[in-house]
């Protein structure tokens, strides 16, 4: 059977191009990116947030974003202000993000759950989360889905979506034609409005239903006229995907 997880991550790596610069966390993000490299896109970069540029990690999975495996067939062993300083510099089209909380327009909380003051949760911060989702062309949000994380309003902003809507984005100094594209869950594959930039349902894992969408969020998710249900795994898919991960790092 498969499983929610590799569902999320098989999805999130047929988005990525043949050849596209992009930034990586550890866990199912740099999963789906080295699954990529694996099958469709040979020519995808990596670009770690903790400085490395172009690695292609062997033997085991990397456990975080600065670990020395990160570099391993690397072309720049850098550091975090030179990386972010790409996106800046507009080099950088993907990113890949997640989140405690997100709402309608893709804003993404990864600070606190409850009062700044006295949170119920005080969770790590943006690291680099602020700046992918800011330079980033299109920012892919890989999170589980449920009524507590979809709100109808953040407890914090970490780093921006769409802000509060159409415009908002440059009004403020960010870059044009930037910002979520999709947001990946257990139960379906969004997008964002062109007009509203409101989440919208795309796509659905097969097995779960549009009155799954909404149900498993605060607010409401619009729903596109030519939804369909995502592609299975292929078998060239699954067995990639853990002779790459075969200590269960992410899969387990």
């Amino acid at each position: 059977m498969v499983t929610d997880t590799e569902k999320m991550i098989i999805a999130a790596s047929r988005l990525l191009p043949k050849d596209a610069g992009i930034y990586v966390g550890t866990g199912m993000p740099l999963l789906a990116s080295v699954l990529a490299q694996n099958t469709h896109a040979p020519d995808l970069l990596l670009v770690f947030e903790g400085g490395g540029v172009g690695g292609r990690p062997t033997g085991r999975l990397p456990i975080q974003v600065s670990e020395s495996l990160t570099y391993e067939n690397g072309v720049i062993v850098g550091s975090m202000d030179y990386v972010m300083s790409l996106a800046q510099a507009g080099w950088i089209e993907y990113g890949f993000l997640g989140g405690a909380q997100i709402d309608q327009y893709g804003n993404l909380n990864t600070t606190v759950i409850g009062d700044w003051e006295q949170p119920k949760l005080r969770l790590p911060g943006s690291g680099g989360g602020a700046d992918i989702a800011s330079f980033c062309e299109k920012n892919i949000i890989l999170m589980r889905q449920d009524r507590r994380k979809f709100v109808e309003k953040l407890d914090f902003l970490t780093s921006p979506g769409y802000l509060t809507g159409p415009g908002e984005r440059e009004r403020v100094g960010l870059p044009r034609n930037t910002g979520p594209y999709r947001v990946i869950t257990q139960i379906g594959v969004y997008g964002f409005d062109q007009e509203t930039k409101k989440m919208t349902l795309l796509q659905l894992f097969e097995g779960n239903t549009v009155e799954d969408v909404q149900e498993q969020s605060s607010f409401t998710i619009e729903i596109s006229d030519n939804w369909n249900y995502v592609q299975p795994p292929t078998e060239e898919e699954l067995q990639t995907l853990h002779a790459l991960d075969p200590d269960g790092i992410v899969l387990s």
